[in-house]
């Protein structure tokens, strides 16, 4: 020892040691030079420096002395102590430290103040061990501070504890070794001599007799012990039960992959009793000995310290079990996870161990379908599932979402993301015919930077996969949008639809109803579906319909509804538009029958603007002007009240194609543009539909105002057939009296004041007749007017407000009321 600041701390610290015995010089020199040459030794103790080994011999002394509590705090420090480490100023010789701690707890001898005591005199063999002790309490005293224990010559301590060893056996008929051997067995479900497995009260597990002569805390210490075999013996009959279903359907990969994982716990489990079954060979020592320092023995008490860890352990696989019975899939992975939440460190670690076994194969299915379309699901585990339909509904029935399979790690807004991108994989695949989304869905893991790997993604990577979702999602569903409008011209066929279903080309509806007119009005059951057809390719062939698209011309097609006996031609005549795939997505049958019950709706409209355009013609100046009946009142009449009826047609007319049809179209188009996906286009198209259907007077709550209109346009109809029959009279009274007029005879002016004087009978006739049928059918119009004009205003939609003031704009009919 060669430094002076050291030795000069060292003689400071001996003087410090000997002040309170007074000590000459001669001593002082003889302590100094002991502690030198004991801080000076060289030597080491012999022994391998296994940091692990130290801390469990450690616990284990513990655990013998009866300090169980000690035990773990000692194992929760040392882990502390071991975790620290890692950080700057860190201790780093952990052994030498639990060395000299364990050295330190089995030395016999120590001062009161906590210091050992230094040897003033140098050992000599002459002396005797009398002398020697005589100087050394002369020199040191009971006053000095120092209190020596030395080993009890008489052997006090030994004998009381053999003789409370005696006491204990007689209160135990059965020995401690035999009862740890049993606990082995019952920890690995197998019933002992004397622990067994029991069933009493509707409450089971593994106990002693009652007959056996055991001391309480023995009893209960068993029972503690045994709770780990009856968890195992759960938790064991739930993987046997488990794995006896394979192949069953209720036995999915989710649930193969929670038996395995709860298997290799399990193997760690089987080692420690193993090792635990090799120190139960070692005799228990008894009280009093020595033995239990040095040899790896197993006692009650040491094997509930041994257990306390692998008993958490298997309690936490009990309460999965009984948590996951009866259920598989992601309904199991969510179960599972909930129990996850936990401030336990070890719980922590063992449930992410528990989870990343258990949620693989739930994550490859994620993988296989947001990249391939692939539903790799023959245990129906997933929470997308997918069902045998026909192409043309693959989109809205072909795959669904199962609530139940969803598990609590993934949200509702990622599984849906999830779901349309693999669907829209599918729909790209199936009904387009199109393998461009598998560019797209690697350019997406490459941005990403996932793996595309099967077994890439995994429990903790939610963010991970959260990233590649919703990049997979925007490239695949940007490549399906491009591929539905360029390639398959969606907007082009929704322009068609509006167009002649919705009777927007009205050069084409013009001449589809000067075409087809004469032939709608005989009856139904006489008219051929072939020849309507050739008429309307002879309207398209004379409107600007001609310059269309032939793929689009040739998909309008005539069809005739189902009819009964009295109906017109009028009444079932349509036009359809043949929807091929993928289009039918969007133009389902369901679709196509409301776009149906619209066409009807405005060809109905149209046909009694097309009978008020024929009353006009022949209303309009000719020669009855010239004739005698010009100034007849009732054909003044006649005009007033088709005048009222062509206001009304007309406004409403204009209503439904600008302000119903071109508002929603442009609204339409501005949400076809903004549209991201197939989903957002069919909501937009819903919408648009929806907006015709309800300002049109076609919806649920519009039902009495619609057969209010619909009587109103039977009351123009029937103004028309009375007035094609009226005029057809007139005409042949007017032909009659201008034929009559001409002949020659010797008796012209008899002849001819007769034949007028008739001609004016049944011209009187004629008109007292028109006269009574126009009264009723302006009663009944203004009738059916007013009941509808009145329960406009009651209308919840706003634009049927403003259809009120468009007919109402002079308040005509407000101050008539």
């Amino acid at each position: 020892m060669d430094d002076p600041k050291t030795l000069d701390l060292l003689t400071d610290l001996v003087s410090r040691l000997l002040s309170p015995t007074n000590p000459s010089p001669v001593d002082h020199s003889r302590a100094l030079s002991f502690a030198t040459r004991l801080l000076s030794s060289r030597l080491s103790p012999s022994l391998s420096q296994d940091e692990h080994a130290m801390a469990e011999s450690i616990k284990r002394d513990l655990a013998v002395s009866g300090r169980t509590t000690e035990a773990l705090s000692f194992s929760d420090l040392h882990s502390k102590l071991a975790a620290r480490s890692s950080l700057p100023g860190g201790v780093q010789n952990r052994w030498a430290l639990l060395y000299l701690l364990k050295s330190l707890s089995g030395r016999r001898s120590y001062t009161s103040g906590g210091l050992p005591s230094i040897p003033l005199e140098s050992p000599n063999p002459n002396h005797n061990s009398a002398s020697q002790n005589s100087t050394r309490k002369k020199n040191l005293g009971l006053g000095s501070g120092v209190l020596l224990i030395s080993k009890d010559p008489e052997n006090v301590r030994q004998n009381s504890l053999r003789e409370y060893s005696v006491l204990v056996m007689d209160d135990n008929e059965v020995e401690e070794s035999s009862l740890v051997r049993d606990v082995l067995y019952a920890c690995q479900g197998i019933d002992g001599r004397y622990v067994m497995y029991r069933s009493v009260n509707g409450t089971d597990g593994y106990d002693l007799p009652e007959s056996l002569t055991l001391p309480r805390s023995t009893r209960t210490m068993v029972r503690k012990l045994c709770e780990i075999g009856w968890l195992y013996k759960k938790v064991k009959g739930f993987i046997n039960e488990s794995m006896s279903k394979i192949p069953s359907e209720e036995v999915g990969t989710v649930s193969q992959a929670f038996c395995s994982a709860l298997n290799d716990e399990l193997t760690d489990y089987y080692k420690l009793l193993a090792v635990l079954e090799s120190h139960s060979m070692n005799p228990i020592p008894t009280p009093g000995s020595d033995l239990g320092l040095q040899a790896n023995y197993l006692s009650l008490r040491r094997l509930d310290v041994w257990l306390a860890e692998p008993t958490v352990r298997m309690r936490l696989m009990a309460v999965l079990v009984d948590g996951c019975r009866g259920l598989k899939g992601g309904a199991m992975a969510g179960a599972i996870h909930r129990h996850a939440k936990h401030g336990d460190p070890l719980v922590q670690d063992f449930m992410g161990r528990l989870l990343k076994r258990v949620c693989s194969p739930l994550f490859e299915m994620v993988r296989s379908w947001v990249l391939e379309g692939e539903l790799e699901d023959i245990f129906s585990e997933f929470f997308v599932v997918g069902q045998p339909v026909k192409a043309e509904s693959l989109w809205q029935e072909g795959y669904r979402i199962e609530p139940a399979m969803l598990p609590s790690f993934i949200s509702p807004t990622l599984a849906r993301r999830i779901f349309r991108t693999g669907k829209s994989i599918n729909f790209l695949r199936v009904c387009c015919d199109d393998s461009g989304w598998a560019a797209a869905a690697a350019d997406a893991a490459a941005h990403v930077g996932t793996s595309t790997s099967r077994w890439g993604l995994g429990y903790g990577q939610i963010d991970a996969i959260e990233a590649l979702v919703v990049e997979a999602a925007k490239r695949i569903d940007c490549h399906l949008m491009d591929v539905i409008h360029e390639r398959y011209r969606f907007k082009d066929h929704c322009l068609a639809i509006k167009r002649y279903l919705l009777l927007g080309q009205g050069d084409f509806v013009q001449y589809l109803m000067d075409t087809v007119g004469p032939e709608l009005s005989e009856p139904a059951n006489t008219i051929s579906a072939f020849q309507l057809a050739g008429l309307l390719e002879a309207s398209i062939r004379a409107s600007n319909a001609q310059y269309d698209d032939r793929d689009i011309l040739d998909r309008l097609k005539v069809k005739m509804m189902d009819h009964s006996d009295g109906d017109r031609g009028w009444d079932v005549f349509s036009l359809e538009y043949d929807a091929r795939m993928p289009l039918d997505t969007v133009f389902t049958a369901s679709v196509m029958k409301r776009y149906l019950k619209i066409f009807n709706y405005l060809w109905k409209l149209k046909r009694v603007e097309h009978a008020l355009t024929t009353v006009w013609k022949t209303l309009k100046p000719n020669v009855i002007v010239k004739s005698i009946f010009a100034k007849e009142p009732i054909l003044r009449k006649c005009q007033v009240i088709w005048n009222e009826m062509n206001h009304f047609v007309t406004n409403f007319q204009d209503y439904i194609m600008f302000e119903v049809l071109e508002v929603s179209w442009a609204h339409f188009s501005d949400e076809m543009e903004a549209s991201r996906d197939l989903d957002d286009l069919l909501s937009a198209h819903e919408r648009y539909l929806e907006s015709i259907v309800e300002k049109s007077l076609l919806g649920e709550r519009s039902s009495t105002l619609r057969a209010s209109l619909f009587g109103l346009f039977e009351v123009i109809l029937r103004f028309r057939s009375h007035a094609d029959r009226w005029f057809e009279r007139i005409y042949e009274l007017q032909s009659r009296g201008q034929a009559e007029s001409r002949q020659k005879s010797k008796k012209r002016g008899q002849l001819l004041e007769g034949a007028k004087k008739a001609m004016t009978q049944m011209a009187g006739e004629l008109f007292r007749k028109m006269g009574e049928d126009l009264d009723q059918i302006a009663k009944d119009y203004s009738n059916s007017l007013d009941t509808f004009i009145k329960q406009l205003p009651l209308q919840q939609h706003v634009d049927l407000k403003f259809l009120f003031f468009r007919l109402d704009f002079t308040e005509y009919y407000s101050c008539h009321k």
